[in-house]
């Protein structure tokens, strides 16, 4: 059916007049008339009884025109969506990060840039790296952030922050106090460290060695919140990275510089078949204007 035809009859309905309805849509009386003519042969109905030049709406037309302003309110609604669509309001964006940066860090930049685009649904799948590099390898997420180095192909990497991983220690703890913390300090203390795969493990296990220390941790983990977890609670001290740190110092936990630095490498994965939409662009922008936030403010007293 021609959507023109019913919005000429729409018009007719709305003004009560034929001439009314050209008026409305810049045509002709005459070509509305036709219009009319045509829509009632195509749908098999009489729409208007003609009297002296006059119309006069059918019972049909009254029942039609229920269904026809529904259907311009469901096409108003369309052209609303497409206008926010390519404005970039409106869709989808799938990532998969890292836990460090899953469980605070994302929550907070998704908060932002749902502040800014309320219509656009995220989906955060939160994976260790190596999961978060075979989801940008299969192409299934708009980006990913993940620690390096990486083993697949299928994707660009950009290097989203190489800020180094931090100490962790109770407050009120003897190391508090110190300006930095250094490999041969924790040999002095419980230690809480990472589990064997880890690839920060075999990091600080070399910058322990060549300082002389066999370290002898009291609890394994593979996630920076557990240790933070375990320092609050006073069961010793640890190395974490500067985004869970950032997000978890204060209320009985101190974050102070490790020496020497052990950087936490994270890079930005972008598939190679799934270019960043707007949104997507817009949530990695967030991701680095919190990112800048977060290391600068990273040793300020919380």
């Amino acid at each position: 059916m021609n959507l023109s035809l019913f919005e000429a009859f729409r018009a007719i309905m709305q003004t009560g007049t034929v001439s009314g309805a050209a008026e409305i849509l810049g045509r002709s009386q005459p070509a509305v008339s036709r219009m009319m003519d045509r829509l009632e042969y195509e749908i098999g109905l009489t729409l208007f009884v003609r009297r002296k030049g006059r119309v006069s709406p059918t019972a049909a037309a009254h029942h039609l025109l229920d269904e026809v302003e529904r259907a311009f309110v469901s096409l108003s609604s369309l052209q609303d969506f497409a206008r926010r669509l390519q404005e970039g309001d409106e869709g989808e964006v799938a990532c998969s990060v890292m836990p460090a940066l899953g469980i605070d860090f994302m929550p907070q930049v998704i908060s932002r840039f749902h502040a800014s685009h309320p219509r656009t649904r995220v989906t955060l799948n939160v994976r260790m790296s190596a999961n978060v590099e075979d989801w940008a390898a299969t192409q299934q997420v708009d980006f990913g952030l993940a620690e390096t180095p990486f083993k697949r192909s299928g994707f660009r990497t950009e290097l989203f922050s190489e800020a180094p991983y931090v100490a962790a220690v109770p407050a009120g703890h003897p190391l508090a106090d110190r300006d930095d913390i250094r490999a041969r300090d924790l040999a002095e203390f419980p230690l809480l460290s990472w589990s064997p795969f880890a690839a920060v493990n075999r990091m600080l296990e070399e910058v322990m060695q060549s300082a002389g220390v066999r370290p002898q941790p009291i609890c394994t983990t593979t996630f920076s919140s557990s240790i933070c977890g375990m320092v609050r609670r006073g069961l010793g001290v640890g190395i974490v990275d500067p985004f869970t740190a950032a997000a978890q110092k204060g209320n009985g936990l101190r974050v102070l510089p490790f020496v020497p630095d052990i950087p936490c490498r994270v890079a930005l994965l972008l598939p190679d078949t799934r270019r960043p939409s707007p949104l997507a662009s817009a949530l990695i922008d967030y991701a680095k204007e919190e990112r800048d936030l977060l290391l600068r403010g990273l040793f300020d007293e919380a």
